[in-house]
């Protein structure tokens, strides 16, 4: 053990521990504390961390959208890769760690790195001294307030009372509003000084009605009038105004408000800020953000802040939560309700650090949704919001419209008299039915929009986005499309923008596990009625904190042998998303025959199997010695050639395309399959040996088609002796509109395979779906 750095005498003499940063008094102790556990536990952490960057490196270059998956299978080529970590903010770099010395060593070695076209810099990671960062005390305050919380909600006396009693304990105070208010006050009349007739507008959190306690102030600067100022200021004649405008002492002077970028303008505003706002410190400009904002904390009131200057936008949508809140008295309570739970659940609010979760405007918008979707609807779309305004009423920013009233009493009360439990319970099921991956949420139109009709870029350049009529050349100068992915949520303005977009598939599918789970019980009388034996029920209950980490894809679809194939729009060729636009709702059918090609091509072009097609998935006990295969196209004994590219991709025999397209068209399809050789075995290595004695110049993309089909090969070669090892039958069916769409592969091996099976079902697991995507990326 190095006690020699770790432990520093004192002047008084006693001792310092550097590595847990404690104090002892004699060597005594410090013999009893370098034997406790917490020291031990430290240094053991430390000297993992030391090993871990000896053995890593620090890669960037990468496309924005490269996987983690696609890392491994790249950095695999020069050893065995245990771990890879992602960029969590921007995934802009990564650190590989390799398993051995000798992967790190060969890594580095390398000349040039190349994936996806992309050059990468590989470099050896970067040395940090180990610190140890004690837990913030502010961890059991929070447990505490949990505690009193729970206990005040099991003393209400119905789930809508406790619903009420959340937002009293979590909405502002009025001591706190007025705080707030007062400094915003404060801001405007310092910000006046130097821009003049500028505006300070809240928006957010703190003002759209559903505030919580420490929540940021939202802030935007508006420099429209200022702009005008400045430049009536300069083509005037008047002496005066040119002096005062001008002088040395105006930071007008410093700027043309015109042509200045964002960053220019924010750097003045961080000047502001530090020099002139009492008690305003660790003023950062974040300028690469997407939206470029100016943060500070003030010391005396214990707030943080944002300053924007370009987004008139995000004020518009305070304007319309707040009117959301003001057409129904139920907002309030079912969102405080909804956005605790799914905190408490990591799917929202960050609660932990890092990971792409829900932020806390998608989970509104997704509330606000549901409600327009009850039955009668207890709020009106956007699109019918818009007919209700007055003509003064009309709004357009950047090019959207953003029009609806500015008052409640314009519109029409709800007929709908559900109530809070109610509503909260018919939440989770709605959110348990949706098809997140086949449709986009459109608060616009008040409905779900097929995924489908925003895949077209021919459709995005030429015209507006559904539901909206915009002039040519405002949609000309507009963002084509929102990014989809797997929950898309539209903004109900700025419809180029998904503000879900940041959701990865991990987060969607807890998110829809914890909607399951919170469905069921909420179906209990647990939930629904009072306690008589003085137990936790209703919202305590449903906010019992997540233990463990998200459910895998599979879950209990391992155990009864099921893949799920996803639909993801992003790993569509281009081809391929256009055909799905053209066919309107039929998509899924459409979508489903492609991907019944690409498994019947890992099968039989990647894996050598041998692929039949069967009318049941029940497989005979005796297997299928009788069903004739000699039509079917497969990687036989011997077969010693290398795979070209047109054979890896989806190709069926041409008696059976009609068979395959007709069942496909149904929603179901059925196989045999027969495998001979253990293809899932010694993958790793036979991958990283053929890309050895392949030339640099020639070798097949790591984690491609053709690679995988050459690594079978390279498998066949060293082992050619055929054995039946596996029978087994597939059934596909495509599943979506009450669900996510995906296609779902159920397995059935015969009972004598059973148990080698096993082995390669898990290898099928993450083998299928990644090498299915691969081929529809390559769809024409």
């Amino acid at each position: 053990m190095e006690l020699d750095n770790d432990v520093q005498q004192t002047p008084k003499g006693g001792f310092h521990c550097r590595l847990c940063d404690i104090n002892v008094p004699n060597k005594a102790s410090l013999d009893d504390h370098l034997k406790g556990r917490k020291h031990q536990k430290l240094y053991s952490v430390r000297e993992t961390r030391r090993l871990q960057e000896k053995r890593s490196v620090f890669v960037s270059g990468f496309q924005p959208e490269t996987s983690q998956l696609q890392l491994t299978d790249y950095f695999e080529q020069f050893g065995p890769v245990s771990e890879v970590i992602m960029d969590k903010e921007k995934g802009v770099y990564a650190i590989v760690e390799f398993g051995e010395v000798a992967g790190l060593q060969a890594a580095l070695s390398h000349s040039q790195h190349t994936l996806g076209g992309q050059k990468l810099r590989v470099k050896p990671r970067e040395k940090k001294e180990f610190r140890y960062i004690p837990k913030k005390k502010q961890d059991t305050k929070n447990l505490l307030t949990v505690e009193q919380l729970s206990q005040d909600l099991c003393q209400a006396a119905s789930v809508n009372e406790q619903m009420h009693r959340l937002v009293e304990r979590f909405q502002l105070s009025e001591s706190e509003r007025k705080v707030r208010e007062l400094l915003v006050e404060l801001l405007q009349e310092v910000f006046t000084e130097f821009f003049p007739e500028c505006r300070i507008v809240a928006f957010g959190s703190s003002v759209n009605t559903f505030d919580i306690h420490s929540c940021d102030l939202d802030l935007f600067l508006d420099l429209e009038n200022t702009k005008i100022f400045q430049a009536k200021a300069r083509s005037s004649s008047e002496q005066g105004l040119l002096e005062d405008t001008c002088s040395e002492d105006s930071i007008l002077s410093d700027i043309d408000l015109s042509t200045a970028s964002p960053s220019e303008v924010l750097e003045l505003v961080a000047m502001v800020l530090r020099k002139c706002v009492p008690g305003a410190h660790k003023v950062q400009v974040l300028s690469s953000a997407r939206l470029p904002v100016v943060k500070f904390s003030h010391r005396e009131l214990g707030l943080q802040g944002d300053v924007s200057i370009n987004n008139r936008l995000a004020v518009r949508n305070t304007r319309f939560l707040q009117l959301c809140s003001g057409l129904d008295g139920r907002l309030r309570p079912l969102m405080y309700t909804i956005r605790y739970w799914a905190k408490q659940k990591q799917l929202a609010g960050n609660p932990f650090g890092g990971g792409p979760l829900l932020n806390n405007y998608a989970l509104t918008l997704l509330v606000i949704f549901f409600l327009q979707n009850r039955e009668p609807p207890i709020l009106p779309s956007v699109n019918q919001l818009k007919e209700m305004a007055c003509e003064e009423e009309q709004c357009v920013i950047e090019g959207w419209d953003c029009t609806f009233p500015s008052q409640p009493i314009a519109v029409p009360q709800s007929k709908n008299t559900e109530d809070l439990c109610a509503l909260l319970a018919a939440f989770f099921t709605f959110c348990e039915q949706f098809d997140f991956a086949g449709s986009v949420v459109s608060l616009r139109e008040g409905r779900a929009l097929p995924v489908t009709a925003f895949l077209s870029k021919d459709e995005e350049a030429n015209e507006a986005p559904v539901g909206e009529h915009l002039e040519m050349e405002e949609m000309r100068a507009k963002p084509r499309a929102p990014k989809l992915g797997p929950l898309n949520v539209l903004d109900p303005f700025e419809l180029s923008h998904n503000v879900a977009g940041n959701l990865n598939e991990r987060t969607q599918r807890s998110f829809r596990h914890e909607c399951e789970e919170a469905a069921k019980y909420c179906r209990s009388l647990q939930y629904q009625r009072k306690s008589a034996k003085g137990k936790v029920w209703g919202l305590v209950r449903l906010f019992i904190p997540r233990d463990g980490d998200a459910p895998s894809s599979t879950g209990d679809a391992a155990r009864q042998l099921v893949v799920s194939i996803p639909f993801k729009v992003t790993v569509l060729s281009e081809t391929l998303r256009r055909r799905l636009h053209s066919a309107g709702d039929l998509f899924r059918q459409l979508w489903f025959t492609e991907v019944c090609k690409a498994i019947l091509a890992v099968f039989q072009r990647v894996l050598g199997c041998t692929v039949v097609h069967g009318k049941t998935a029940e497989v005979p006990k005796g297997g299928y010695e009788g069903v004739d295969c000699s039509d079917t196209k497969t990687i036989g004994k011997g077969v010693k050639r290398t795979l070209s590219e047109e054979e890896a991709l989806p190709i069926c025999p041409a008696d059976k395309k009609p068979k395959l397209h007709s069942a496909a068209e149904s929603g179901v399809v059925q196989w045999w399959c027969e495998v001979q050789h253990r293809v899932w075995a010694g993958r790793r290595k036979a991958r990283r040996d053929l890309l050895k004695s392949l030339p640099e110049t020639s070798r097949p993309e790591v984690g491609s088609v053709e690679l995988e089909a050459e690594v079978t090969q390279r498998i066949l070669l060293d082992h050619p002796a055929a054995e039946k090892l596996l029978q087994f039958a597939v059934e596909a069916k495509v599943l979506g509109g009450t669900e996510d769409t995906r296609a779902e592969l159920r397995f059935t091996p015969c009972d004598e395979h059973a148990s080698i099976f096993q082995d390669f079902f898990h290898f099928l697991e993450l083998f299928l779906p990644k090498i299915t995507e691969k081929l529809l990326e390559k769809v024409d």
